[in-house]
Protein backbone atom coordinates (compact mmCIF):
# COMPACT_ATOMS: atom_id res chain seq x y z
CA UNK A 1 0.00 0.00 0.00
CA UNK A 2 1.12 3.37 -0.75
CA UNK A 3 2.31 5.79 1.77
CA UNK A 4 1.83 9.52 2.07
CA UNK A 5 4.70 11.76 2.09
CA UNK A 6 4.18 12.61 5.15
CA UNK A 7 4.91 8.90 6.39
CA UNK A 8 7.67 8.94 3.75
CA UNK A 9 9.08 11.81 5.74
CA UNK A 10 8.55 10.48 9.20
CA UNK A 11 10.32 6.95 7.97
CA UNK A 12 12.97 8.72 6.31
CA UNK A 13 13.57 10.77 9.50
CA UNK A 14 13.74 7.38 11.83
CA UNK A 15 16.09 5.49 10.06
CA UNK A 16 18.30 8.28 9.20
CA UNK A 17 18.21 9.35 12.65
CA UNK A 18 19.27 5.11 13.82
CA UNK A 19 22.29 5.65 11.42
CA UNK A 20 23.66 8.63 12.22
CA UNK A 21 23.46 7.46 16.33
CA UNK A 22 24.85 4.59 15.44
CA UNK A 23 27.62 5.90 13.48
CA UNK A 24 28.37 8.37 15.99
CA UNK A 25 28.75 5.48 18.67
CA UNK A 26 30.71 4.04 16.62
CA UNK A 27 33.96 5.62 17.04
CA UNK A 28 33.99 5.85 21.34
CA UNK A 29 32.83 2.07 21.25
CA UNK A 30 36.25 1.28 18.91
CA UNK A 31 38.10 3.46 21.56
CA UNK A 32 36.77 1.42 23.96
CA UNK A 33 37.84 -1.91 22.47
CA UNK A 34 41.37 -0.91 22.55
CA UNK A 35 41.88 -2.17 25.88
CA UNK A 36 40.89 -5.71 24.77
CA UNK A 37 41.70 -6.25 21.04
CA UNK A 38 43.79 -5.03 18.21
CA UNK A 39 42.20 -2.90 15.24
CA UNK A 40 42.62 -6.01 13.07
CA UNK A 41 41.15 -8.92 15.54
CA UNK A 42 38.16 -6.49 15.99
CA UNK A 43 37.57 -5.81 12.41
CA UNK A 44 37.94 -9.19 11.53
CA UNK A 45 35.32 -9.64 14.23
CA UNK A 46 33.22 -7.08 12.93
CA UNK A 47 33.17 -8.41 9.54
CA UNK A 48 32.65 -12.13 10.07
CA UNK A 49 29.18 -11.47 12.45
CA UNK A 50 27.76 -9.48 9.62
CA UNK A 51 29.23 -11.92 7.26
CA UNK A 52 27.29 -14.90 8.61
CA UNK A 53 24.66 -13.33 9.10
CA UNK A 54 24.15 -12.05 5.49
CA UNK A 55 24.83 -15.18 4.48
CA UNK A 56 21.57 -16.67 5.68
CA UNK A 57 19.43 -13.88 5.06
CA UNK A 58 20.21 -13.72 1.42
CA UNK A 59 20.27 -17.79 1.18
CA UNK A 60 16.91 -17.50 2.97
CA UNK A 61 15.78 -15.22 0.11
CA UNK A 62 17.25 -17.09 -2.26
CA UNK A 63 19.66 -14.34 -3.66
CA UNK A 64 23.00 -16.18 -4.04
CA UNK A 65 22.41 -17.06 -7.59
CA UNK A 66 23.53 -13.92 -8.20
CA UNK A 67 27.55 -15.39 -7.39
CA UNK A 68 27.25 -18.30 -10.29
CA UNK A 69 27.12 -15.21 -13.02
CA UNK A 70 30.16 -13.35 -12.40
CA UNK A 71 32.90 -13.39 -14.57
CA UNK A 72 36.96 -13.89 -13.41
CA UNK A 73 37.07 -9.95 -13.65
CA UNK A 74 34.38 -9.34 -11.18
CA UNK A 75 35.73 -11.75 -8.63
CA UNK A 76 38.92 -9.96 -9.25
CA UNK A 77 37.06 -6.68 -8.62
CA UNK A 78 35.04 -7.54 -5.96
CA UNK A 79 38.68 -8.89 -3.91
CA UNK A 80 40.26 -5.75 -4.66
CA UNK A 81 37.27 -3.78 -2.97
CA UNK A 82 36.95 -6.38 -0.10
CA UNK A 83 40.84 -5.39 0.17
CA UNK A 84 39.97 -1.22 -0.07
CA UNK A 85 37.15 -2.14 3.13
CA UNK A 86 39.43 -4.15 5.34
CA UNK A 87 41.30 -1.16 5.09
CA UNK A 88 39.17 1.68 5.34
CA UNK A 89 37.95 -0.37 8.79
CA UNK A 90 41.21 -1.01 10.41
CA UNK A 91 42.68 2.02 10.06
CA UNK A 92 39.79 4.19 11.07
CA UNK A 93 39.82 1.59 14.20
CA UNK A 94 43.77 2.11 14.70
CA UNK A 95 43.66 5.99 14.34
CA UNK A 96 41.29 6.10 17.76
CA UNK A 97 44.38 5.16 19.34
CA UNK A 98 45.71 8.79 18.44
CA UNK A 99 42.68 11.20 18.03
CA UNK A 100 39.51 11.88 20.11
CA UNK A 101 36.36 9.93 18.69
CA UNK A 102 34.71 13.25 17.29
CA UNK A 103 37.92 14.79 15.63
CA UNK A 104 38.18 11.33 14.18
CA UNK A 105 34.75 11.40 12.64
CA UNK A 106 35.06 15.22 11.71
CA UNK A 107 38.35 14.27 9.88
CA UNK A 108 37.13 11.57 7.98
CA UNK A 109 34.59 14.24 6.18
CA UNK A 110 37.51 14.68 3.47
CA UNK A 111 35.62 11.79 1.67
CA UNK A 112 33.72 13.20 -0.59
CA UNK A 113 36.95 15.01 -1.89
CA UNK A 114 38.13 12.28 -2.63
CA UNK A 115 35.01 10.48 -3.86
CA UNK A 116 34.95 13.55 -6.60
CA UNK A 117 38.39 13.15 -7.30
CA UNK A 118 37.65 9.53 -7.76
CA UNK A 119 34.70 9.97 -10.06
CA UNK A 120 36.38 12.62 -12.34
CA UNK A 121 39.55 10.43 -12.60
CA UNK A 122 37.82 7.15 -13.39
CA UNK A 123 34.94 8.16 -14.84
CA UNK A 124 35.63 11.28 -16.67
CA UNK A 125 33.07 13.26 -14.17
CA UNK A 126 33.25 16.44 -13.97
CA UNK A 127 33.71 18.71 -10.93
CA UNK A 128 32.22 22.04 -11.33
CA UNK A 129 33.05 25.39 -9.25
CA UNK A 130 30.40 25.70 -6.23
CA UNK A 131 31.57 22.21 -5.84
CA UNK A 132 35.37 23.18 -5.55
CA UNK A 133 34.47 25.80 -3.41
CA UNK A 134 32.91 23.36 -1.13
CA UNK A 135 35.62 21.32 -0.89
CA UNK A 136 38.25 24.99 -0.06
CA UNK A 137 35.34 25.46 2.54
CA UNK A 138 35.79 21.96 4.40
CA UNK A 139 39.57 22.26 4.03
CA UNK A 140 39.68 25.56 5.15
CA UNK A 141 37.48 23.96 8.44
CA UNK A 142 40.11 21.71 8.87
CA UNK A 143 42.90 23.69 9.30
CA UNK A 144 40.80 26.20 11.17
CA UNK A 145 40.20 23.25 13.29
CA UNK A 146 43.09 22.04 14.29
CA UNK A 147 44.69 25.30 14.65
CA UNK A 148 45.72 24.63 17.87
CA UNK A 149 47.94 21.64 16.81
CA UNK A 150 49.56 23.73 13.97
CA UNK A 151 50.13 26.95 15.99
CA UNK A 152 51.71 24.86 18.89
CA UNK A 153 49.23 25.55 21.36
CA UNK A 154 48.06 22.22 22.53
CA UNK A 155 49.80 20.00 25.21
CA UNK A 156 51.58 17.24 24.11
CA UNK A 157 53.42 15.36 21.06
CA UNK A 158 51.64 17.32 18.07
CA UNK A 159 53.05 14.26 15.49
CA UNK A 160 50.86 12.05 17.45
CA UNK A 161 47.61 13.85 16.17
CA UNK A 162 49.15 14.47 12.95
CA UNK A 163 49.39 10.16 12.83
CA UNK A 164 46.30 9.83 13.78
CA UNK A 165 44.83 12.26 11.12
CA UNK A 166 47.34 10.69 8.54
CA UNK A 167 45.22 7.54 9.54
CA UNK A 168 42.14 8.36 8.80
CA UNK A 169 43.21 9.95 5.92
CA UNK A 170 44.00 6.86 4.43
CA UNK A 171 40.85 5.11 5.53
CA UNK A 172 38.99 7.70 3.89
CA UNK A 173 40.70 7.23 0.88
CA UNK A 174 40.20 3.40 0.94
CA UNK A 175 36.97 3.79 1.78
CA UNK A 176 36.65 6.12 -1.86
CA UNK A 177 38.57 3.45 -3.98
CA UNK A 178 36.29 1.08 -2.37
CA UNK A 179 33.14 2.97 -3.35
CA UNK A 180 34.29 3.31 -7.05
CA UNK A 181 34.78 -0.35 -7.14
CA UNK A 182 31.26 -1.04 -5.68
CA UNK A 183 30.45 1.24 -8.42
CA UNK A 184 31.48 -0.92 -11.30
CA UNK A 185 29.87 -3.89 -9.94
CA UNK A 186 26.08 -2.40 -9.06
CA UNK A 187 25.54 -4.20 -12.98
CA UNK A 188 26.56 -7.58 -11.56
CA UNK A 189 25.67 -7.71 -7.84
CA UNK A 190 23.38 -5.87 -5.57
CA UNK A 191 24.76 -3.94 -2.79
CA UNK A 192 23.74 -6.36 -0.08
CA UNK A 193 25.85 -9.14 -2.10
CA UNK A 194 28.99 -6.98 -2.59
CA UNK A 195 28.75 -6.47 0.91
CA UNK A 196 28.08 -10.52 1.89
CA UNK A 197 30.98 -11.44 -0.36
CA UNK A 198 33.65 -8.67 1.09
CA UNK A 199 32.46 -9.42 4.78
CA UNK A 200 33.19 -13.11 4.01
CA UNK A 201 36.28 -12.19 1.80
CA UNK A 202 37.58 -10.76 5.17
CA UNK A 203 36.71 -13.74 7.27
CA UNK A 204 38.84 -15.59 5.02
CA UNK A 205 41.95 -13.33 4.43
CA UNK A 206 42.39 -11.53 7.67
CA UNK A 207 42.66 -14.31 9.90
CA UNK A 208 45.97 -14.90 9.85
CA UNK A 209 46.79 -11.31 10.73
CA UNK A 210 44.23 -11.84 13.65
CA UNK A 211 44.79 -13.19 17.27
CA UNK A 212 40.94 -14.68 18.10
CA UNK A 213 42.36 -15.93 21.17
CA UNK A 214 42.83 -12.66 22.79
CA UNK A 215 38.52 -12.43 22.47
CA UNK A 216 38.10 -15.51 24.56
CA UNK A 217 39.75 -13.54 27.72
CA UNK A 218 37.11 -10.56 27.34
CA UNK A 219 34.72 -9.78 30.00
CA UNK A 220 31.25 -9.13 29.96
CA UNK A 221 31.42 -5.62 29.80
CA UNK A 222 33.85 -6.46 26.73
CA UNK A 223 31.44 -8.77 25.05
CA UNK A 224 29.20 -5.68 25.21
CA UNK A 225 31.33 -3.53 23.43
CA UNK A 226 32.39 -6.01 20.90
CA UNK A 227 28.79 -6.54 20.15
CA UNK A 228 27.77 -3.26 19.86
CA UNK A 229 30.75 -2.88 17.21
CA UNK A 230 29.74 -6.08 15.52
CA UNK A 231 26.11 -4.83 15.20
CA UNK A 232 26.89 -1.43 14.56
CA UNK A 233 27.67 -2.78 11.20
CA UNK A 234 24.36 -4.43 10.17
CA UNK A 235 22.48 -2.12 11.92
CA UNK A 236 23.55 1.79 11.19
CA UNK A 237 23.86 0.17 6.85
CA UNK A 238 20.81 -1.33 7.23
CA UNK A 239 18.83 1.41 8.49
CA UNK A 240 21.16 3.99 5.74
CA UNK A 241 19.51 1.09 3.33
CA UNK A 242 16.46 1.97 4.26
CA UNK A 243 16.56 5.85 4.85
CA UNK A 244 17.19 5.97 0.80
CA UNK A 245 13.69 4.32 0.27
CA UNK A 246 11.86 7.26 1.55
CA UNK A 247 14.15 9.93 0.59
CA UNK A 248 16.44 11.18 -1.66
CA UNK A 249 20.54 10.36 -1.93
CA UNK A 250 21.22 14.22 -1.22
CA UNK A 251 18.98 14.22 1.60
CA UNK A 252 20.60 11.32 3.48
CA UNK A 253 23.62 12.34 2.92
CA UNK A 254 23.52 15.60 3.78
CA UNK A 255 21.93 14.29 7.27
CA UNK A 256 24.88 11.77 7.50
CA UNK A 257 27.03 14.60 7.38
CA UNK A 258 25.76 15.54 10.98
CA UNK A 259 27.58 12.56 12.39
CA UNK A 260 31.00 14.29 13.63
CA UNK A 261 28.79 16.83 15.63
CA UNK A 262 27.08 14.11 17.15
CA UNK A 263 29.74 12.48 17.64
CA UNK A 264 31.49 15.15 19.26
CA UNK A 265 28.40 15.99 21.71
CA UNK A 266 28.23 11.97 22.51
CA UNK A 267 31.82 12.20 23.49
CA UNK A 268 31.41 15.43 25.93
CA UNK A 269 28.55 13.79 27.42
CA UNK A 270 30.57 10.70 28.28
CA UNK A 271 32.84 12.80 30.01
CA UNK A 272 30.41 15.27 31.75
CA UNK A 273 29.20 11.36 32.94
CA UNK A 274 32.30 10.18 33.98
CA UNK A 275 31.99 7.46 31.93
CA UNK A 276 34.86 5.41 31.32
CA UNK A 277 37.18 8.14 32.64
CA UNK A 278 41.03 7.86 31.39
CA UNK A 279 39.61 6.57 28.16
CA UNK A 280 36.93 8.97 26.68
CA UNK A 281 38.75 12.26 27.49
CA UNK A 282 37.33 15.59 26.01
CA UNK A 283 38.73 17.40 22.81
CA UNK A 284 38.73 20.87 25.37
CA UNK A 285 37.94 22.27 21.23
CA UNK A 286 37.78 26.04 21.79
CA UNK A 287 35.44 28.69 19.74
CA UNK A 288 37.37 28.53 16.47
CA UNK A 289 38.01 25.07 16.28
CA UNK A 290 34.33 24.82 16.62
CA UNK A 291 33.48 27.48 14.05
CA UNK A 292 36.17 25.05 12.15
CA UNK A 293 33.90 22.12 12.39
CA UNK A 294 30.87 24.59 11.36
CA UNK A 295 32.73 24.48 8.19
CA UNK A 296 33.54 21.20 7.61
CA UNK A 297 30.00 19.96 8.09
CA UNK A 298 28.40 23.01 6.65
CA UNK A 299 30.61 22.08 3.33
CA UNK A 300 29.96 18.86 3.40
CA UNK A 301 25.96 19.28 3.35
CA UNK A 302 26.32 21.83 0.70
CA UNK A 303 28.19 20.10 -1.34
CA UNK A 304 25.54 16.77 -1.66
CA UNK A 305 22.63 19.76 -2.37
CA UNK A 306 24.90 21.53 -4.88
CA UNK A 307 26.05 18.12 -6.51
CA UNK A 308 22.27 17.21 -6.79
CA UNK A 309 21.22 20.18 -8.21
CA UNK A 310 23.83 20.26 -10.80
CA UNK A 311 23.00 16.80 -11.76
CA UNK A 312 19.33 17.70 -11.90
CA UNK A 313 20.54 20.58 -14.45
CA UNK A 314 22.50 18.59 -16.55
CA UNK A 315 19.88 15.41 -17.08
CA UNK A 316 17.37 18.77 -18.37
CA UNK A 317 20.02 20.19 -20.79
CA UNK A 318 20.59 16.01 -21.81
CA UNK A 319 16.79 15.79 -22.37
CA UNK A 320 16.47 18.85 -24.18
CA UNK A 321 19.04 18.28 -26.54
CA UNK A 322 17.25 14.31 -27.11
CA UNK A 323 14.25 15.80 -28.16
CA UNK A 324 15.37 19.16 -30.57
CA UNK A 325 17.70 15.97 -32.12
Amino acid sequence: MPISSRQAFLYGLFFCTVCVLFWSALPIALKLSGGFSDPATLTWLRFSVAGIILLAWQGWRGKLYEFAKLTKKQWLTLAAAGSLLIINYSFFAWSLDFLHPGVAQLSFQVAPLFLALGGMVFFKEKIRWPQWLCFAVLGLGMVIFFHPVISGQISGDPSILALGFLIVQTSACAWCFYALLQKSLFKALSSTNILLSIYMYALVVMLPFTSPSDLLEMNSDQVLVAAFCCFNTLIAYGAFAQALNYWQTVQVSASIALTPVIAFIATEACVALGLWQGVIVSSHADSLSLFGMALVVGAAISVQFITAALNKRQARLDSLQTTTA
